[in-house]
């Protein structure tokens, strides 16, 4: 039978090879509250064995031949778990020695594990990224993935957050860790990693994720990008961004369901803003998910079915059938079906006031 050869492709790697390409977020505890917790726990380990040793005192042997006290204990405690061990106290009973095998030993190894916690933390840090990134793997479905990591990848992050996903259910993919770790401090999980390549955006879990969008610097990157994503996950909402008009119809091609020119759009409001400035206040106040107001979408009450949607007290900006959108003034608007999703202005409420 031939040797199995290395492989470069990561989704047939083992999970504890994809570490330095996944990165699961990680609950932020302050280097003060870390050492403290450390302390505690050492304190509680030297504690139990004090208590231990007092209690079988009478099992251990003082080179003084004054007997056993407490602070023997604390003394002989101490210098035991640090393995010190000066050979003044020592067990001489069978129940002295049997206790320091069954119980000092294991404190003495807890104890040590304590005070070298950072450098072991470390250590085991390959292990605990390795278990979480199997059980995320096994778990993750129906998630959003975000191409590019710049300021259109941000916004697009934040706009989801702002929408209710969880920050673990946003999977980032970038290949300058620097962007990455900013995306792992707010708790995304990250993929470092070409996105033109099929095998990472499947360790990304894109043929399982109900959304990908694609905030690449490059309009040809955009469409290779779209491209695979397409080819991985045939049922997912692709959104791409692209620089140039011309190349939209290329992204739209490669699979993309929408597609943002962002020179164009940025060049409109620009020209907007010379007439009418407050215009593009308002549409800046639309695309700004944190407050003020955001344009959304939600599913048709049932007492609204077979009414108007311009009577409703709702701002209802378009009506969504079948996956086509009409907007509020077209004929197929104008009674309200079942089924139907309405686009509709809503208020957003600041963190800071809820």
């Amino acid at each position: 039978m031939r040797p199995r050869l290395p492989t470069d492709r990561l989704t047939e790697r083992p999970d504890h090879t994809l570490v330095g390409v996944i990165r699961m977020p990680e609950s932020s505890t302050s280097p003060v509250t870390s050492i403290a917790r450390r302390v505690v726990w050492a304190l509680l380990a030297l504690l139990a064995a004090v208590l231990i040793v007092y209690a079988g005192r009478d099992g251990y042997r003082d080179a003084n031949g004054d007997g056993m006290s407490f602070l023997d204990a604390v003394y002989y405690s101490t210098v035991s778990l640090s393995t010190t061990g000066y050979g003044d106290i020592t067990p001489v009973s069978t129940s002295a020695r049997l206790v320091n095998v069954l119980v000092i030993t294991p404190l003495r190894i807890l104890f040590l594990i304590i005070l070298v916690g950072t450098t072991l933390a470390v250590l085991t840090e390959r292990s605990r990224q390795a278990f979480k990134i199997q059980r995320w793997r096994s778990k993750v479905r129906d998630h959003v993935v975000v191409v590019g990591y710049g300021t259109k990848g941000r916004s697009a992050v934040s706009s989801v957050l702002s929408d209710g996903t969880k920050p673990e259910r946003i999977v980032v993919v970038d290949t300058d860790q620097s962007v990455l770790d900013a995306a792992s401090a707010l708790g995304l999980v990250t993929v470092h990693g070409s996105a033109t390549r099929s095998d990472v955006l499947r360790v990304a879990g894109v043929p399982a994720a109900r959304a990908v969008v694609v905030a690449t610097n490059r309009d040809d990157t955009s469409v290779l990008v779209t491209l695979t994503a397409r080819e991985l996950a045939p049922d997912a909402q692709i959104v791409a961004s692209v620089r140039e008009a011309e190349n939209v119809h290329l992204v739209r091609q490669s699979g993309a369901n929408q597609v943002i020119v962002s020179s164009e759009t940025a060049g409109r409001l620009l020209g907007l803003a010379t007439q009418t400035p407050n215009v593009v206040e308002i549409v800046e106040d639309l695309i700004t998910p944190e407050a003020g107001l955001a344009i959304a979408e939600r599913e048709v009450d049932p007492g609204e079915v077979g009414g108007s949607p311009r009577h409703l007290s709702d701002i209802v900006l378009g009506v969504v059938r079948g996956g086509k959108l009409f907007r509020v003034d077209h004929p197929a608007a104008d009674a309200i079906e079942r089924g139907d999703r309405l686009l509709y202005v809503r208020k957003v409420t600041p963190a800071a006031e809820e």
